[in-house]
């Protein structure tokens, strides 16, 4: 997949975490000049880096990562496609461009404190500045009571937004819904940073054959304490050609 230039705004991932991490490199700036005690200039620079590590794994990190796992599938261009907490739209633009005939519908709750600024007319604003306004669909929606029909989608996406679920409980049953919106022989491509052992476990419960994979570096949420992981799963039935592919890319 080329890798063309992102012309929406997506905003920051959980804001108040890289302003804490800010906030934190000021004060051992301070403590160092004034407190003359060396030892905070080696605070200063972990603390430096490990906002750096977040704040390319949100502004950079998740759109080469999710290139390439989008790349790696192999696409009719029909699809009808959902993404599960889509917030400003940074997945859900990406997955459109892969449906030129499809549809994409993104659902969120719209919380400013999982992502800066999200909101509908900010995803909508993206879409329209990706070109891809006329295959996109929003919807004020609770991923853990997903208003559609079974077997609605070709293909279910989630990026960072799954362990926003409070309770496993909770968590569970979105995966539940992502399962059971998904039509035979579809794929499920689940990214995030916690869980993911378990949302694998519960997909094979569902009859699932699922599979889990790290991320690398590149979504190091600042450091590898925080790593991402993908969790894909095929549902048993026809074989749709978006679902035929288990690459993700280099």
């Amino acid at each position: 997949m080329d890798r063309p230039r992102r012309k929406g705004h997506y905003g920051i991932d959980a804001p108040l975490v890289p302003l804490l991490m800010a906030l934190g490199v000021l004060l051992c700036v301070g403590m160092a000049v004034f407190g003359h005690f060396q030892g905070w200039w080696t605070s200063t620079v972990i603390l430096a880096l490990v906002l750096a590590l977040f704040l390319h794994a949100s502004m950079r990190g998740k759109f080469v990562v999710w290139r390439r796992i989008l790349g790696g599938q192999t696409w009719r261009g029909d699809e009808q496609v959902l993404d599960l907490g889509c917030g400003r739209g940074a997945v859900l633009t990406m997955v459109a461009t892969c449906v030129p005939r499809g549809r994409v519908t993104g659902i969120d709750i719209w919380s400013s404190q999982d992502q800066s600024g999200n909101g509908p007319q900010v995803a909508a604003a993206n879409a329209a500045a990706e070109g891809v306004a006329e295959r996109v669909e929003l919807q004020t929606a609770d991923m853990r009571e997903l208003p559609f029909a079974d077997a609605s989608f070709d293909v279910v996406v989630s990026s960072m937004a799954i362990h926003n679920i409070g309770s496993a409980g909770g968590r569970d049953t979105a995966i539940d819904q992502a399962w059971r919106v998904l039509r035979p022989g579809g794929r499920l491509l689940i990214v995030d940073i916690q869980h993911a052992r378990r949302y694998q476990a519960r997909l094979r419960t569902l009859g699932a054959e699922a599979g889990r994979r790290g991320l690398g570096w590149r979504l190091w949420w600042g450091g590898p304490w925080m790593p991402t992981q993908l969790v894909t799963a095929r549902k048993a039935g026809s074989a749709d050609p978006a679902a035929t592919s288990d690459n993700w890319g280099p």
